[in-house]
């Protein structure tokens, strides 16, 4: 299985922008918890810290395609080089500020969010720019969502242990140093960028939105799972009187998808991919849907194991199937829409999973999950048959 992941890095100049991407999006899976650990620390609120949380969250959704759209249109160096600066000096603005002013700190939130690099699409164009094979593309995508859930696992508890037992603003400055290395890193690695399109070769081409619309709300509905897992998975451990057991279900659920993503990296591509995602996304259904009867923490642990199997195809499906539906000099650009999707959907899923578990109950929380599910999964049995065909 591993001569197939060998292959691909054997490609030259691929660990190194590998390496550097993984580094460069490990802040995605710090800020926004270091910023609520960080101004509950210091306020003992959790009203303002999930406030300004909010506003860079929001920011960052907004700004990805635009960082997209500038790294097709200018190249992915200049990009890197302005992210990385922007975010550092908005996490410098929130920690100098978040004790005198809300404003301010929220201020540099939001800056932070506009410069927050999209490592992780921008490695995807590049491995759709340096593979020849292009049935290499389907390995190289895998072992990117490997890469997104190990660091989904390790930047979450990084950031906390820092906070919490270290110094409570060495969690952001850690994410905000990763930042700076990891995207401007990538971004001296010109060999391997792919070539931009100017206005000087003509009008835009524009993007497909009937094929990549349907796919960027498939990403929003796996968002609101994410964003509502993580709250519901916390208020049912808590009420089982386990909740340290949290992160071990999170971790899990982290591990499953971490495992089928190596095993379908490591498979031939499939003929069918948009077949792949209606097995994925029902599969996903069918494993979440016993949630709101689960019993106990243990069970709620073998439902979330099983989805998570079905999480990562589905994510490695959807994002080949953008590859292949939009034209190469707007891929970055179109990547960045489902992330974008994604982005919203975590938000929006956070904040209703919440708003359920407060004044209902975790089982009536966990339809919420459910039907994010189910939604995708019809959005991925409509989708048009064999739309990903180039002329």
């Amino acid at each position: 299985m591993l001569s197939s992941y060998r292959t691909i890095l054997a490609t030259p100049g691929a660990p190194a922008f590998t390496a550097a991407g993984a580094l460069g999006r490990l802040p995605l899976s710090m800020t926004g918890l270091g910023i609520v650990l960080l101004i509950s620390e210091r306020t003992g609120e959790y009203g303002p810290a999930g406030l300004v949380m909010a506003v860079y969250v929001v920011v960052s959704a907004v700004f990805a395609p635009v960082q997209g759209r500038l790294a097709d249109r200018v190249g992915q160096a200049p990009v890197l080089l302005a992210a990385g600066a922007l975010f550092v000096a908005g996490l410098i603005l929130l920690l100098l500020t978040v004790d005198t002013s809300l404003a301010a700190a929220a201020v540099g939130a939001a800056i932070s969010g506009a410069g927050a690099p999209q490592a992780g699409n921008l490695v995807r164009a590049r491995w759709t720019h340096v593979l020849a094979d292009r049935s290499r593309l389907q390995t190289a995508f895998a072992l990117e969502a490997v890469l997104d859930e190990v660091v989904f696992i390790v930047g979450p508890v990084l950031v906390t242990v820092l906070t919490l037992s270290v110094l409570d603003w060495s969690g952001l400055a850690v994410a905000g140093a990763a930042a700076i290395v990891g995207a401007w890193g990538l971004a001296a690695q010109r060999a391997t960028q792919p070539p931009h399109t100017t206005r000087d070769h003509g009008p835009r081409v524009p993007l497909p939105w009937g094929l990549l619309g349907p796919l960027v709300v498939a990403a929003a509905g796996l968002g609101v799972l994410f964003g509502a897992n993580e709250v519901l998975i916390v208020a049912f451990t808590k009420e089982e009187g386990q909740p340290g057991a949290a992160g071990i279900v999170l971790a899990i659920f982290s591990a499953g998808s971490l495992l089928a993503g190596l095993v379908i990296g490591a498979l031939p591509p499939p003929v069918d991919p948009v077949r792949r995602l209606r097995i994925g996304t029902l599969g996903l259904t069918a494993f979440l849907a016993p949630l709101p009867f689960v019993p106990n923490t243990v069970w709620l642990a073998v439902f979330f194991l099983l989805a998570g199997l079905m999480l990562s195809p589905t994510l490695i499906t959807a994002v080949h199937l953008v590859e292949l539906s939009v034209p190469p000099s707007r891929l970055t650009e179109a990547l960045t829409w489902t992330t974008t999707g994604m982005s919203a959907g975590t938000a929006g899923g956070a904040a209703v999973s919440g708003h359920l578990v407060d004044h209902f109950s975790v089982p009536v929380g966990f339809a919420l999950p459910v039907a994010a599910a189910l939604m995708t999964a019809t959005v991925a049995l409509l989708y048009r048959d064999r739309p990903w065909v180039r002329a």
